[in-house]
């Protein structure tokens, strides 16, 4: 009897050191930056769709087939390049490179140019004739002026052109085109570096989202050349990309909101930024936390049934364990794109059955039922309460913390807390130990802890060099993780800044950079 109560005892002590030692508040961990990075069209990223590869091409009729009647431009293999010529005085072509992806980036390599000309990238619908292109003219061999046209019901309906900035040299120059189905950014790079040259929307013409009109839709690349002029292409491609600039981490979890450590890896939503709200994509990324190895996996787009494909975004996935399914939350920002529909911006359940990680990923959406174009939705489930709990920013004067709750996942939420009083940003609900906490950004330089579920204050994060500085805002994501034993900190938290990408039109949303920061507990 006398062991048994003395195993009893221990038992008991060590449940009790275990949980003490599990009881860890938020506000006691000290964060340190590790590593900062800032994916701009970075090509080891890309996802590839199609390409145009001379040095590869055995027939180029065959593979790569003239898409005009008739071509009075001869093209030949020269140096791994593809050299054109126009054949007798002026002359075009149209080169088939591949399908066409509304959500992609475009890309047209040019090695050089002699004489004067254009060659660029057009966008032509099989059926109607409706097409879009975006081209770089060029004079005595020099680029000058990069131009958009949009023809739609067989008319030019919109033609927009912009110079090239000084100094620009035709060696190895890419003209980019960053498609985002409502509209597109123009850049040129060279040497590495992108520089936006010129942007566009179209919506108000044609909706690309629409899948039965992208599906019918070629990507060619066009060249028009006058007498005695020539250019050389190194080559052309259409990939998914990280884009200029990322945003809106969020880690993939199970139901009760555990992150999700896959193969080693840590798996996140990450929002690929274009322009304006009606521009950015949900990025998927992935990172082993015990390096700084970030790796873009995939681009998720949205259906509600209606024929359309969303770039909506600010996304909360998890697998839900019982059915396998993935499941979560979506902010409807696409509502925003002015393609002539009455769309609300609102909270969206979504779910797959294909693990929508990598590539590209479609996932079925539907509203929640809350009322009003609130964002940044994340949610748990949980097991004590038995209740599916959603922490979301509010819409009002200004956006606002709250905590709603469901017997469901997807619908019947009513609101339990909230919201704050403060401005909030980038909302998640994470446990510390044993129990949960809500954090979010703000406006006023902080990162606001608070208590699970009744949103009572609980302190800030303590973060040393912060995404911010005087000159850029602080309304970051916190996005903190737990992480098991044998890794480098018992806690990572990956940020991101709001710096934009330059000489975008305001107002726009093109941040940022993404920012590791380790996390050690460190009681006052």
């Amino acid at each position: 009897m006398k062991n048994c109560l003395t195993l009893l005892f221990l038992f008991i002590f060590a449940h009790a050191a275990r949980a003490a030692e599990e009881e860890i508040r938020p506000d006691e961990i000290q964060f340190r930056r590790q590593a900062v990075i800032r994916m701009i069209f970075d090509a080891d990223q890309n996802i590839s769709l199609s390409s145009l590869r001379p040095a590869k091409v055995i027939d180029l009729d065959l593979m790569h087939p003239e898409m005009l009647p008739s071509s009075a431009i001869k093209w030949d293999f020269k140096d791994g390049d593809l050299f054109g010529v126009a054949s007798a005085g002026a002359g075009e072509s149209m080169r088939w490179i591949g399908g066409f992806n509304p959500f992609a980036t475009y890309d047209l390599v040019i090695a050089n140019a002699q004489g004067d000309g254009a060659t660029g990238m057009t966008f032509l619908h099989s059926v109607n004739g409706d097409s879009l292109s975006a081209s770089l003219q060029f004079k005595a061999g020099k680029p000058e002026a990069v131009t958009w046209n949009v023809v739609a019901g067989g008319k030019i309906v919109s033609e927009e052109k912009w110079p090239v900035p000084a100094g620009t040299e035709m060696k190895n120059l890419t003209l980019r085109a960053q498609m985002s189905a409502v509209g597109v950014n123009l850049l040129l790079e060279s040497s590495g570096k992108s520089e936006l040259i010129g942007y566009s929307d179209f919506s108000q013409h044609f909706d690309l989202r629409e899948c039965r009109r992208f599906q019918k839709i070629d990507f060619a690349v066009r060249t028009d050349l006058k007498a005695g002029a020539q250019v050389m292409l190194t080559g052309a491609s259409s990939y998914l990309s990280p884009g200029s600039g990322q945003a809106d981490i969020r880690a993939i979890t199970n139901e009760e909101g555990a992150p999700l450590l896959d193969d080693g890896r840590l798996w996140f939503t990450i929002t690929v930024r274009g322009r304006a709200l009606p521009h950015p994509l949900q990025g998927v990324f992935s990172l082993n936390p015990s390096v700084f190895d970030l790796r873009f996996e995939g681009i998720i787009v949205f259906d509600m049934d209606d024929g359309l494909l969303r770039n909506d975004l600010a996304s909360h996935l998890f697998r839900d364990t019982k059915s396998g399914e993935w499941r979560g939350w979506t902010t409807g920002f696409s509502a925003l794109g002015g393609a002539g529909r009455a769309e609300e911006k609102t909270i969206l359940a979504i779910s797959s059955v294909r693990d929508p990680r990598r590539g590209f990923s479609i996932m079925k959406a539907r509203p929640v039922g809350i009322d009003g174009a609130h964002e940044d939705p994340h949610g748990v489930f949980d097991k004590e309460a038995g209740k599916w709990r959603l922490l979301v920013c509010e819409q009002g004067k200004k956006y606002r913390a709250a905590i709603w709750e469901s017997d469901n996942w997807d619908r019947g939420f009513t609101r339990l807390a909230g919201p704050v009083e403060m401005d909030s940003t980038g909302t998640m609900i994470q446990k510390f130990g044993n129990k949960r906490y809500a954090l979010f950004g703000s406006a006023d330089r902080k990162i606001y802890i608070r208590t699970y579920p009744d949103l009572q204050p609980a302190g800030e994060l303590k973060v040393e060099m912060p995404p911010w500085n005087d000159k850029n805002g602080t309304r970051i994501w916190p996005d903190v993780i737990p992480l098991p034993e044998g890794y480098p900190a018992p806690y990572i938290a990956l940020m991101m800044d709001r710096v934009n990408f330059p000489g975008m039109p305001k107002a726009n949303w093109t941040y940022g950079a993404l920012y590791l920061y380790h996390g050690f507990p460190s009681k006052p």
